[in-house]
């Protein structure tokens, strides 16, 4: 919490919300919703924050919710976001960036450049090798930026030479093949780069702040590391004034790289920390005092404290932390810890939505790109109690439950078990997947502190449900595991049955997934972690088709570490407890394959409506949500039971409140 030097700024504490492309942007200029999201992060107590990524040419721009910078258009609306965040107290620095081969041209139609015609997928084009009219272009490009940016109110400029876009493509060997004087030696391809940077302090002055982003290390073969990152960075200092650096891993190609750069619960971050100490250590004995700063999986303002105070970085940035939770640094100041949603690293609200260019979101925090039009429950004013009742402990019936009761009403949550969680208590059967526990335990947490009443053992029926007489119900009683049929009787387990029962499956199993989700990908790896051989096998051309690539790029590799084999284009159509029949869908032929000791066969769940029915026939109050309502993910499940416990009520409720009556145990059991 000590303020922090950093050019001619003086940050109020060292927690800083890094650059994160949040799909906002409207018609490639800033919007209203870029106002909101940052205004709550700062008013949540931040030192500063970095808009993310703004374009400085057109051929940088890419989908439509990019924002630019080299467009005086963007002027006044990146003023208005720029005085709210001052307004709240932090600074507001801007992140430029020309994008280079990432970017295909298919929203404007342009041609990608690169440092050499190398594309950064199998999917994708080689970039147009830049030539120097080009290079003018790029360096004019920011130059206009920067000014706009100034012009708009920002305090600081953050030059993007990162995560293996434009600038970054030159400095690596993995992406410069140039035999000119802009490639070869590692002065050499860092030329261009120190060029950008040199034209940028020129033109904005001494005084104003700049740093940079820069990768410490690529992940892949042929790429920077740390080594070379060490000698870059001073390099970089020596010939232009640099007010901070901001160490990030990563390049933007198809491999593990690119899943380092949102590493998800599955990675240890601890490697990521050691490349801004090392940085850090790098400058100081070169003499500089530049302030150096840390990401990746920063969850908490006690891991960022303990990298501050052991020197290895000066200020920690925390940008998926802030999506989970606005005011993290409010919350930890006033002793409130126990009120922070922790980012659990899941990367399906965040990562996921944004690959499908979609605004980000947040699986633990549902109003996250919302802020604006939806505000935190205890924020807003208490209208009439109400009483609620919640049928299901799961992911939506938890959430369901902490918002109505956050906003003053009676909850009664009822659960047949005698545990919370739902499906999630599986989830963190893998070790790998169990950050999802950290998630459920504050969530029970809360809903003790908020005077929610869980009565356990009890599957209610509809006349139980009746008789307690409740203003809102919210059916949350989630989904039953589909048993797929699999001709030839040999030993046929569903995923859950698996996973909890690991022993029974031998050791060399088949997985069959028709669903292309998380809970598949990860059960991979547990089963081969757990020594087994693992074979997959799906009906589509690939595999985890509903995942984000900015985790499964990681998978792959460790799958492939642990020989799991994936066959794709391929049914199982038969098991006999030793041989699988599997159709190649392709040709049409059936193969018979030996030596499998069980089947894993994973379908989308069902859901039986029965009860849901019975209600809205009795003309009770009552909202389905979560799986429920139709089989998801918990992103979706979280995100409905928190909007049930906000949506209205009618001016008049349609039922006779009866008599509150006590939750038992029925003997007319309804199946959930």
């Amino acid at each position: 919490m000590s303020p922090l030097d950093v050019g001619n700024l003086r940050f109020r504490n060292r927690i800083f919300v890094p650059a994160h492309t949040t799909n906002f942007g409207e018609h490639h200029l800033p919007s209203a919703q870029h106002l909101a999201y940052h205004r709550a992060r700062a008013r949540g107590g931040v030192g500063a924050i970095i808009f993310e990524s703004i374009r400085v040419h057109a051929n940088s721009l890419g989908r439509p919710q990019a924002v630019c910078g080299f467009d005086p258009a963007c002027i006044d609306p990146f003023r208005r976001i720029t005085d709210a965040v001052k307004a709240e107290g932090a600074f507001m620095l801007g992140q430029i960036i020309h994008l280079g081969r990432q970017v295909e041209g298919d929203f404007e139609r342009t041609v990608s450049w690169g440092a050499s015609p190398i594309p950064w997928s199998i999917s994708a084009l080689p970039p147009r090798p830049m030539d120097e009219f080009d290079m003018e272009q790029v360096i004019e490009g920011h130059l206009v930026t920067a000014r706009n940016l100034v012009a708009a109110g920002f305090d600081g400029i953050e030059l993007q030479m990162a995560h293996g876009h434009l600038l970054q493509q030159f400095m690596s060997p993995l992406s410069n093949k140039r035999d000119d004087e802009y490639g070869g030696s590692l002065e050499n391809r860092l030329r261009f780069p120190a060029r950008v940077l040199a034209a940028l302090r020129a033109e904005l002055g001494d005084t104003f702040c700049l740093g940079i982003r820069i990768s410490g290390d690529e992940y892949v073969d042929g790429g920077l590391g740390i080594d070379e990152a060490e000698r870059i960075v001073p390099m970089l200092a020596r010939h232009a004034r640099i007010d901070f650096v901001n160490v990030s891993h990563s390049a933007y190609v198809a491999s593990y790289s690119l899943a380092t750069q949102m590493a998800d619960m599955a990675f240890d971050p601890s490697p990521f920390r050691t490349l801004p100490a090392r940085i850090r250590s790098s400058l100081r004995m070169e003499g500089f005092a530049t302030p150096v700063f840390a990401v990746c999986r920063f969850t908490g303002l006690d891991e960022a404290d303990a990298m501050i105070a052991a020197g290895d970085a000066d200020a920690v940035g925390m940008a998926r932390a802030h999506l989970a939770e606005p005011a993290i640094v409010r919350k930890s100041i006033e002793g409130r810890v126990d009120e922070i949603r922790r980012c659990i690293g899941c990367n399906q609200g965040c990562a996921g939505m944004l690959e499908r260019n979609l605004p980000i979101r947040c699986l633990i925090n549902p109003i996250a790109g919302l802020e604006g039009t939806i505000e935190e429950p205890e924020a807003l004013p208490r209208g009439a109690r109400r009483k609620f009742l919640v049928v299901g402990g799961g992911p939506a019936g938890l959430e369901a439950a902490r918002v109505a009761a956050a906003l003053g009403h009676d909850v009664t949550l009822c659960e047949r078990g005698d545990q919370l969680g739902g499906q999630l208590r599986t989830a963190w059967l893998m070790p790998k997947r169990a950050n999802f526990k950290t998630f459920i335990e504050f969530q029970v947490a809360a809903l003790t502190r908020l005077g929610v009443t869980i009565v356990f053992n009890t599957q209610a029926n509809a006349a139980e449900i009746v008789a307690f007489g409740a203003d809102r119900i919210v059916l949350a009683t989630g989904s039953t595991t589909t048993a797929m049929p699999i001709a030839g009787g040999g030993p046929v387990f569903t995923l859950p049955d698996a996973l909890h029962q690991p022993e029974k499956l031998g050791g060399s199993i088949a997985v069959f997934d028709r669903t292309g989700e998380w809970g598949t990908l990860a059960a991979l790896e547990h089963f081969a972690d757990l020594g087994k051989a693992v074979t997959l096998f799906v009906p589509a051309t690939s595999y985890a088709w509903r995942t984000t690539i900015y985790s499964t790029l990681a998978n792959s590799r460790r799958l492939r570490e642990r020989k799991v084999r994936i066959a794709t284009l391929r049914a199982v159509r038969a098991y006999d407890g030793q041989t699988l029949e599997v159709e190649d869908l392709s040709t049409g032929d059936v193969e018979r394959l030996a030596g499998f000791s069980a089947l894993v066969a994973v379908d989308h769940n069902s859901t039986d409506q029965s009860l849901y029915l019975a209600l809205r026939r009795a003309g009770l109050p009552v909202l389905q949500v979560g799986d429920n309502n139709a089989p998801r993910t918990a992103l979706e499940a979280i995100y409905q039971g928190h909007m049930a416990a906000r949506a209205p009520f009618p001016a008049a409720l349609g039922h006779t409140t009866r008599p509150a009556a006590s939750m038992r145990r029925s003997t007319e059991d309804v199946r959930e």
